[in-house]
């Protein structure tokens, strides 16, 4: 443990003190002895409600980890296992049985719910199928399109009709070779020496059947070319277990390959496609045929109702599952910009290779966030409810964004309990930035939670390490904190602090070991910033 924290000498005090005066003027100076304490769990000494964020790998694997959680916290927040993209599957259902595992694991441990509404964190592909954003291949069902398979002179899943007047005077064999390919390595050769006019299905080709839906729209494309000018071909369909067939008129052929595309309505509960091509003597090449129903991409009014259903599913589901053992929810995260604006596509582009960025309010506007609210309200009426976000330390426009969106959103009938304000900050931040938001969050009269607090320390340490005066600049800061908290935020107000995480090694910061933001260390030894907190709490 770093229980000598009060044997720092004097002489590293006074390098803490031209640093500080360098950096930040606010940070102040640790007395050499303020934080040998240590000894008593945080929960223990605070009035409110002491969390921390836990995950599922060092839960289940390293016993230290679950007892601090035990010991020092009244509250624990899942990291990742309670959202979008941990519960909803490819198929759209909710798959909760690693959050189970994990409130197993913490026993009676009250559990925060995190979260119900974000942009991140999400199964976005499955939002995105489902609501017609993004419209999914429709499967291929013709079989060997390509007339790759089969023997030297016969293609399988295709049946020959006829071969003109007498029959055999057309021949339909395997196409080879560069000039009678387009792609792979055959294609379906037929060689009509006599001309039928007015009778095209004298030399006809027919696929196997297919399984259809009468009243489907289904789209049949191919590529053909002649060997001579004036080439004649049309395709036709035939049923099986009703209706009737169709017919397409005839299409100019020329001798460099095109693409031909017939879409029909189905009659059938099975249809075929025919080649039909005895009204014009010539040579064909046939290949890369493709039958495929027709899908409707759905227009904005479907998509907006359909992401709000997606929305409603899983918050409604989410909270059944946990009423009663989940008592407060973060409905909402992080809704607005740097700026203080609602999240829009626009603004919030998904990073780069992110998979799992989904803006609700692109496709529901403010609307998201008053449903949102609704559904978790309706599910659990006895839950408290909250809007979280970051920065709202450091940036005042952000701040004024979100505490116009609550107005707002409480003004329009939503039942929002508290903010949540996340404080991912470092030693460096300004010590009037907290102050100030503590008391505009105050104002409002609502509950305030300190959500997901860490404190970075290295930053741009050369050394790229911890060293003690680093530890003590993070000390002073979750120090700050939570003096701060007490003295701008009314008892009844205090939701609680909640550290997210329990030892730099699985914290989210860590990043192979540049980064050090909590009260434990690698080896699950208190930090400074860990005796810190508890004099803060204890001074109440």
């Amino acid at each position: 443990m770093y229980r000598n924290w009060k044997n720092i000498t004097f002489g590293l005090l006074a390098v803490f003190t031209a640093v500080s005066c360098q950096v930040e003027p606010e940070v102040g100076i640790l007395n050499a002895t303020a934080y040998g304490d240590d000894s008593a769990p945080l929960k223990d000494v605070a009035d409110f409600p002491i969390g921390t964020a836990v995950g599922y790998t060092p839960l289940m694997n390293e016993p230290a980890y679950g007892e601090i959680v035990q010991r020092d916290f009244d509250i624990a927040t899942l990291e990742y296992h309670m959202k979008h993209g941990a519960i909803v599957q490819g198929n759209g259902t909710l798959n909760f049985s690693r959050a189970d595992e994990i409130l197993a694991k913490l026993g009676n441990k009250e559990v925060f719910g995190h979260t119900l509404a974000w942009h991140a964190n999400q199964n976005a592909g499955y939002l995105r199928t489902f609501a017609g954003i993004v419209v999914p291949a429709a499967e291929e069902l013709v079989l060997n399109g390509g007339f790759e398979q089969g023997s030297a002179t016969a293609f399988s899943n295709w049946s020959v009709f006829n071969t003109g007047n007498p029959a055999g005077t057309s021949t339909i064999t395997v196409g080879a070779g560069s000039n009678e390919v387009r792609t792979g390595t055959r294609s379906m050769k037929v060689v009509n020496p006599i001309g039928y006019p007015g009778n095209q299905w004298r030399v006809q080709v027919a696929s196997d059947f297919i399984n259809t839906v009468a009243g489907e729209s289904y789209t049949f494309t191919y590529w053909v070319k002649a060997q001579a000018p004036g080439g004649s071909i049309r395709l036709s369909t035939g049923t099986e277990g009703g209706g009737s067939a169709q017919f397409q008129g005839d299409q100019a052929i020329g001798t460099n390959w095109q693409q031909v595309s017939w879409t029909i309505v189905a009659n059938s509960p099975r249809t075929r496609v025919l080649f039909d091509m005895g009204q014009a003597a010539n040579t064909y090449f046939i290949d890369d045929a493709s039958f495929k129903v027709v899908v409707q991409a759905p227009g904005g009014a479907q998509i907006r109702s359909r992401v709000d259903q997606a929305l409603r599913t899983f918050i409604t589901g989410t909270v059944n599952k946990y009423k009663g053992r989940v008592k407060a929810w973060d409905v909402v995260n992080e809704p607005v910009t740097e700026s203080g604006q609602l999240r829009t596509n626009a603004n919030s582009p998904a990073p780069a290779n992110a998979s799992d960025w989904f803006v609700w309010s692109e496709y529901l506007g403010f609307d998201y966030i008053l449903n949102a609210f609704k559904y978790a309200a309706e599910a659990d009426p006895t839950a408290e409810l909250y809007i979280n976000d970051f920065n709202l330390e450091s940036s005042p426009a952000k701040l004024t964004g979100l505490l116009d969106l609550v107005q707002r959103a409480r003004a329009a009938g939503a039942k929002i309990d508290g903010i949540g304000t996340q404080m991912h900050i470092s030693w460096r931040t300004s010590h009037a930035g907290i102050e100030q938001h503590f008391k505009r969050l105050a104002a409002t009269g609502l509950k305030v939670r300190v959500s997901e607090l860490d404190v970075r320390m290295v930053m741009s340490s050369p050394a790229g390490q911890p060293t003690d005066l680093l530890r003590a600049y993070q000390a002073e800061m979750y120090k700050f904190v939570v003096e701060s908290y007490i003295r701008n935020v009314p008892p009844a107000q205090r939701a609680g602090i909640a550290v997210w995480g329990v030892n730099d090694a699985n914290s989210w910061l860590y990043d192979g070991g540049k980064e050090f933001p909590l009260l434990f260390d690698n080896s699950y030894q208190k930090k400074p910033a860990y005796g810190a907190m508890l004099q803060a709490l204890k001074n109440k």
